[in-house]
């Protein structure tokens, strides 16, 4: 390998490691699982790896990746499963998991979560942008349907607690307490359960956000929606790290996708399956990348 070789190499290597939070927290969001989506991401690497040339120069690099990601996806029969008919579903909970089918929750995640214009979004998607925009319709409708749950803010300042509590009212759900301290949450839970948790990581009496959602979920299994000025403390490589996150300052739109994955994703851990090693279908799928 002569010196132009590895000097491009490096830069490419550095250019997507920049890109991996925002994939990670992407396939977390889209599989409803940590392992699951880690897998995946760790797949696509393997392909970026195997064969170089799938991402040419001048390329928009996170667009390729999140393309990349999606054509994995989407190569699992299992993930383009059509969501079954509402009275085939054992209980609320499967209504929750299942209810919005796999491409307008691509649709809606890229565009809502990640930033992504329609235009961006229809490109990693494989689609047209008349399709997206009608992907991401059909996603803010099935939203809408969720039923609305009980909420647990833990959270220490008092205008963000406010700003969460709107958002989640705003979307049909009841805050029922807002707790500043690792105390004031586990007393909270004690008294009226929660079916959705979003935790800040540092709270006003010094305690950790940290240490009371895993407190809490040795006693009950709720999502969890992380807010955080420092997100990097968080996606560090190592477990445990969380499911979903919202960096601070967040916008209301970012928090309402997490919201709505969360809550129809939150009992998916061991539903989906993790990424399997399609290096071949992804190259000859990817090659108008």
């Amino acid at each position: 390998m002569n010196e132009a070789t590895e000097a491009c190499t490096s830069w490419t290597s550095r250019a997507i490691g920049a890109q991996l939070p925002a994939l990670r927290r992407f396939a977390r969001a889209l599989s409803g699982s940590q392992s699951s989506g880690d897998a995946y991401v760790a797949a696509v690497l393997r392909v970026v790896i195997a064969d170089p040339n799938i991402i040419t120069p001048g390329q928009d690099l996170k667009l390729a990746l999140f393309r990349l990601l999606l054509v994995m996806w989407n190569s699992v029969t299992f993930n383009r499963a059509d969501p079954p008919a509402a009275d085939h579903l054992a209980d609320v909970a499967d209504l929750n998991l299942q209810a919005i089918p796999s491409r307008p929750r691509q649709a809606f995640l890229l565009t809502a979560l990640e930033g992504f214009s329609v235009q961006e979004a229809a490109l990693a998607m494989l689609v047209s942008e008349d399709k997206c925009h009608k992907l991401i319709e059909e996603a803010g409708r099935d939203i809408a349907r969720q039923m609305a749950c009980n909420v647990l803010i833990i959270e220490d300042e008092p205008l963000i607690a406010l700003e969460v509590a709107e958002i989640a009212v705003s979307m049909g759900h009841f805050v029922r307490h807002v707790a500043r301290t690792h105390r004031e949450a586990i007393a909270a839970v004690v008294e009226d359960r929660p079916d959705l948790v979003l935790a800040d990581i540092k709270l006003a009496d010094g305690s950790s956000g940290i240490e009371a959602v895993q407190e809490i979920l040795r006693s009950i299994a709720v999502p969890v929606i992380f807010i955080t000025a420092y997100p990097e403390r968080l996606l560090t490589g190592e477990r445990p790290e969380p499911t979903y996150l919202v960096e601070k300052p967040f916008q209301p739109e970012k928090v309402k996708a997490l919201i709505a994955q969360a809550l129809f994703l939150g009992s998916a851990e061991g539903h989906h399956c993790a990424a399997q090693d399609n290096s071949s279908a992804i190259r000859a799928d990817s090659r108008s990348l």
